[in-house]
């Protein structure tokens, strides 16, 4: 018998038991489906993440001080005030490979205005914090150097303040406005265009920017900045700009040769780096979890199987007897077995990737199906049918051509 006959004979039978077929389909649908939509998921956030921080810039590069954390040993309080105005202005003075630099202080609490108030975070920067960050300013215009110089009590703040305060579309009114900020007035002189939430579930917008010398001086009371934000020339050139802004710091902080820093520079090309892995662990769990179904569903199959040779007992006696050999029957049932695991597989990966497509997004997550994740699938799927469908495969073949011709 040649293989075309074999398929013909190995659809039939599956065709003959549609339902049977059916139910050992359905952990091959739902394992694959499983799958499908973990990895684009996962695929998705990270794809989401990684354009999400490509918008802050990718030559951005951030100085926060103390040492580098990621060992989980907490830091001595004096250890995270170790950034001062002189370190910014020799970076200004000495910077080769830094296009922008902007020191950053930062606030919490309450903003006021009239009856309406909310909670938020004043960030104090230098006006070239917004080319660093990617802001642009909607309405009204931005702080000046003479601001900065003279600690004026002006700021710009995002849409959410604007909603919050003076309710939706109200930008323009804004503009001239007075909000108190700890008791601190300050004057709205600008409105940021709307960025909306982050990956993280943040409000971009809830924020306000200040002259840093505002928030140190009136807000913060500190002497210290939070960190300092630097734009490197080109995201090529981020490296150089790292080893420049290190060497740069430790001779400002009189760091000895062999000492460790004092404070930490991360490019922003490391973050995506850090996140892209971490969505990738995460990834790889959670596709772990869902191809145990698969497991699940090849036992069911093999099962299936098993109950298909017994109930077929006679059948397979009655073609051994007319020639068939041991392993035309065993090539027979494992045609069954893989066919039965393909036909659930492409219908595992229309039902997933129809979730991921339409269902998914509904819900605020993020999916792209890698395309590999198919491939992947269906070998999958053709390994599971010849592994759990070569004992029954097995087991037809050894039968006794006569004992099989008396079974009842």
């Amino acid at each position: 018998m040649n293989i075309l006959n074999l398929f013909k004979v190995s659809i039939n039978a599956v065709a003959n038991n549609k339902m049977r077929s059916f139910l050992s389909m359905l952990g091959i649908i739902i394992g694959v489906a499983a799958v499908i939509i973990m990895m684009s998921i996962g695929q998705g956030s990270k794809e989401s993440i990684r354009k999400e921080l490509s918008t802050m810039g990718t030559n951005l590069l951030t100085i926060r001080p103390g040492a580098d954390m990621r060992g989980g040993v907490r830091m001595d309080p004096s250890a995270m005030q170790t950034l001062k105005p002189e370190d910014y202005q020799r970076i200004m003075n000495e910077k080769k490979f830094v296009t922008k630099v902007s020191p950053e202080v930062t606030a919490s609490g309450q903003v006021i205005y009239g009856n309406n108030n909310t909670m938020t975070t004043v960030y104090g920067e230098s006006t070239e914090y917004m080319d660093i960050k990617l802001w642009e300013i909607e309405e009204g215009d931005g702080f000046t150097e003479e601001d900065i110089k003279k600690a004026s009590k002006v700021c710009v703040v995002g849409k959410t303040i604007i909603t919050e305060l003076f309710g939706e579309g109200k930008e323009a009114e804004a503009i001239g406005k007075n909000i108190r900020f700890k008791s601190i007035p300050m004057r709205i002189i600008g409105v940021l265009k709307g960025k909306g939430y982050n990956s993280w579930g943040m409000d971009q917008d809830n924020v306000i920017i200040a002259p840093y010398t505002c928030v140190m001086k009136r807000i913060a009371a500190q002497t210290y900045f939070s960190s300092i934000n630097c734009s490197a020339v080109t995201e090529e050139l981020s490296d150089a700009a790292i080893d420049e802004l290190t060497q740069i710091l430790r001779e400002s902080h009189k760091i000895k040769e062999g000492a460790d820093d004092d404070f930490t520079i991360r490019s922003q090309a490391e973050m995506m780096e850090t996140m892209s892995s971490t969505m990738d662990t995460v990834t790889i769990i959670l596709v772990v979890a869902a191809a145990f179904s698969l497991l699940v569903a090849g036992i069911g199959i093999m099962n299936i199987m098993l109950v298909s040779v017994t109930e077929r007992t006679k059948e397979i006696g009655l073609r051994m007897a007319v020639g068939a050999t041991g392993m035309v029957i065993s090539l027979q049932f494992l045609i069954e077995s893989v066919i039965i695991s393909l036909t659930g597989g492409l219908l595992g990966i229309l039902v997933g990737g129809g979730i991921s497509q339409f269902v998914v997004p509904l819900i605020g997550m993020p999916a792209s199906i890698p395309a590999w994740s198919i491939y992947v699938s269906f070998a999958v799927c053709t390994f599971i049918g010849i592994i759990f469908g070569y004992i029954p495969a097995r087991k037809a073949a050894n039968m006794d051509p006569i004992e099989a011709i008396r079974h009842e």
